[in-house]
């Protein structure tokens, strides 16, 4: 009678074991135990597991679609080793040496950190100050008859002298409805073939206390005011930096200096404007 004897089963390895058991990475993984011992051993690629025999040596260089289209029918298929594309097929390029010297980088001139000398400060102060009082000045006028602070009427020019840009002409301006009539104003804005004595034009004056009666008509008359008050921010942005008030040392000193600054032409600009109602 046989006896069938069974062989005890092995026990299961417990996880710290499997771990212990598992490779590094990028170490090398020693050959599977073979099922048959007639088998030869089963080299496995470290990355993938996976039979060496089962991973392609050689995969397709992405190429682009006009060298695609150029390419032979039945030449070469663009197959590169697999050590020199990358995982989507691009090729792999040689990276730009990286330049250990130092490099020449261009040398900023050294702003001075103090104020200028009192004399150059204040004269460039009382320069910056008259521009924005004249800018001021031109612009008032113009502004509010923008705005509709004006009286229509007719004004008669007496006299013209010169010509362009230096052209100067006077005239009698009627206010409509016969409200008020002023003698010997200032007349802005006349055509170069209505500079005639005796000729009329339709015009505007701020009041009767105004010295000026404006003739301009479309975008001109805008101009005039939005071109000076650009002026004026000019003149009052260059003041703090030319006198040196963004310069000082002390925070609070210099935070005084350039409000004081900005303020003058604005001080200036609203006394005009007053003047000018």
């Amino acid at each position: 009678m046989n006896v069938v004897t069974s062989r005890p089963a092995a026990p299961e390895p417990s996880a710290a074991a499997a771990r212990a058991a598992r490779p590094a990475p990028g170490t090398s993984v020693a050959p599977q135990p073979r099922l048959d011992p007639a088998d030869p051993p089963v080299e496995v690629e470290p990355t993938t597991g996976a039979p060496v025999d089962a991973v392609p040596r050689r995969v397709p260089v992405r190429q682009p679609r006009w060298q695609r289209r150029g390419a032979p029918a039945g030449g070469d298929t663009g197959w590169a080793p697999i050590e020199k594309v990358h995982w989507d097929g691009t090729p792999l390029r040689d990276e730009p040496r990286r330049r250990t010297g130092r490099t020449r980088t261009r040398r900023e001139p050294a702003r001075p950190t103090h104020p200028p000398d009192p004399p150059a400060g204040l004269a460039a102060l009382l320069t910056l100050s008259l521009l924005a009082a004249f800018f001021a000045w031109v612009s008032a006028g113009p502004f509010w008859l923008a705005v509709g602070h004006s009286t229509g009427g007719t004004v008669m020019i007496t006299e013209c002298v010169g010509g362009g840009l230096t052209q100067r002409c006077r005239g009698i301006f009627l206010a409509d409805g016969d409200r008020f009539q002023a003698h010997g104003v200032r007349v802005s804005g006349v055509p170069a073939g209505r500079t005639a004595t005796g000729s009329t034009l339709p015009a505007r004056m701020t009041g009767p206390q105004g010295s000026t009666a404006y003739a301009d008509t479309g975008p001109g008359r805008h101009l005039r005011w939005l071109l000076g008050l650009a002026l004026v921010a000019g003149c009052a942005a260059a003041i703090p930096r030319w006198t040196g008030a963004t310069r000082l040392a002390d925070e609070r000193q210099r935070r005084w200096a350039v409000g004081l600054a900005l303020a003058g032409p604005l001080l200036i600009t609203v006394g005009f404007l007053a003047a000018a109602w």
